[in-house]
C-alpha cells in the first residue's frame, strides 16, 4: 500500500517553538481551524500535545488533503477532523463550527497577497468573539529583511512565482486592522521567523 504522507523538513524544527507560543494564547479548550495545512504534520502533532482542543485542518490542494488524512490515520489522533477544502482568498469560508482559534503556518509567503487579505477578512467574520488568529513565518520589518537568509528565500520564492514573497509585517498588521482584527503580539522565533497573534474584538 502506498504511503500518501508528505514530509516538510522544517516541521520538526519549528513545531516546538510554535507550541510554546500557542500554549500562551489558546483557550483552555476549544475548536481550532488550520488554514493551509500542507502536509498535515503540524496539525496532527499539535493535536497530540493539546488534546483538549479539536482541530479542523484545511487546504485547497487535493494532494495536500490526502497527505493530511494519511497523517491523521498514521498518528491515530482522535481530535483531528477530516481535512476540508478551504482557500484563504475565498469570499466566505463555509465551516461547520466557528473556531476559537485559527492557525496559519508558513502559508502567506507562498500565496498571492489576496490570500493574506482573504485570511484576515474571513478570520474576522469566522472567529468567535475574542478568538485568536496565529500566523507563523518569515516577515520583513520596516520594508527590510531581518536576515540575509530571508532575503535569499524571498528571491527564490519570487523566481518561482512573482505573486509570492516574504510579506511586510506592517502591511500584514494593517490588513488585519482593516478587517477588524487587533494585533495582540509579535514574537521572535528561531531561524529569523515571527509569530503574529491577532484577536477578534
Amino acid at each position: 500500500m502506498t504511503d500518501a504522507r508528505r514530509f516538510a523538513p522544517a516541521t520538526e524544527r519549528n513545531r516546538g517553538p510554535i507550541l510554546e507560543v500557542l500554549r500562551g494564547v489558546l483557550p483552555e479548550r476549544g475548536h481550532v481551524l488550520e488554514i493551509g495545512s500542507g502536509t498535515g504534520e503540524h496539525v496532527v502533532w499539535l493535536a497530540g500535545q493539546v488534546p483538549a482542543h479539536t482541530f479542523q485542518p484545511s487546504d485547497p490542494d487535493a494532494v495536500n488533503r490526502t497527505s493530511v488524512a494519511a497523517w491523521i490515520a498514521h498518528a491515530g489522533v482522535t481530535n483531528v477532523k477530516a481535512p476540508v477544502a478551504l482557500d484563504a482568498k475565498d469570499d466566505r469560508w463555509t465551516i461547520a463550527d466557528p473556531p476559537d482559534a485559527i492557525l496559519c503556518i508558513n502559508m502567506i509567503h507562498i500565496a498571492p497577497w489576496t490570500a493574506t487579505s482573504g485570511l484576515m477578512r474571513n478570520a474576522a467574520t469566522t472567529l468567535l468573539p475574542g478568538g485568536v488568529l496565529y500566523l507563523y513565518g518569515p516577515f520583513k520589518r520596516g520594508g527590510a529583511h531581518t536576515a540575509p537568509s530571508n532575503a535569499q528565500f524571498d528571491e527564490n520564492l519570487r523566481a518561482r512565482n512573482p505573486a509570492w514573497g516574504v510579506r511586510d509585517l506592517e502591511a500584514v498588521i494593517e490588513a488585519a486592522a482593516n478587517s477588524g482584527l487587533t494585533s495582540a503580539d509579535t514574537v521572535a522565533m528561531p531561524a529569523n521567523n515571527l509569530s503574529l497573534i491577532f484577536r477578534r474584538s
